[in-house]
């Protein structure tokens, strides 16, 4: 499985972003999946995930209330819609495919990764 993100780049403050994730096959219906960014400097760190029915999602404490995942099972895409963007939400956005069916919030929990995309807040 190989997964592309894309549709980062430069937002101000305050704005809204929607990044996307393919797969390189059709989506397993049996399998949750999950964002993560890392700054400059930090470690990786969860920021939602959904589970294969697209019906629970997860949000890590900082993005709550602003960043809404996804997923298109038609188009074999999960989406991450970014609002009220803050300078600190800065990173490489990066999706991966869960190995279980549920929503998960640690890194182990996941078996594929993409490649990242770049998001940048400018305040």
């Amino acid at each position: 499985v190989q997964l592309q993100a894309s549709g980062g780049g430069l937002v101000q403050a305050g704005g809204s972003l929607r990044i996307s994730c393919a797969s390189s096959r059709r989506l397993s219906s049996n399998n949750g999946m999950g964002w993560f960014r890392q700054a400059a400097g930090k470690e990786r760190e969860f920021v939602a995930a959904i589970d294969w029915r697209g019906v629970n999602t997860l949000y890590g404490d900082s993005v709550k209330g602003r960043f809404t995942m996804s997923r298109d099972y038609a188009k074999s895409l999960v989406y991450l819609q970014m609002n009220s963007l803050k300078p600190e939400d800065t990173a490489v956005y990066y999706c991966a495919q869960a190995r279980g069916s549920s929503a998960a919030t640690s890194r182990e929990s996941y078996a594929y990764w993409g490649q990242g995309t770049l998001v940048t807040v400018s305040s």
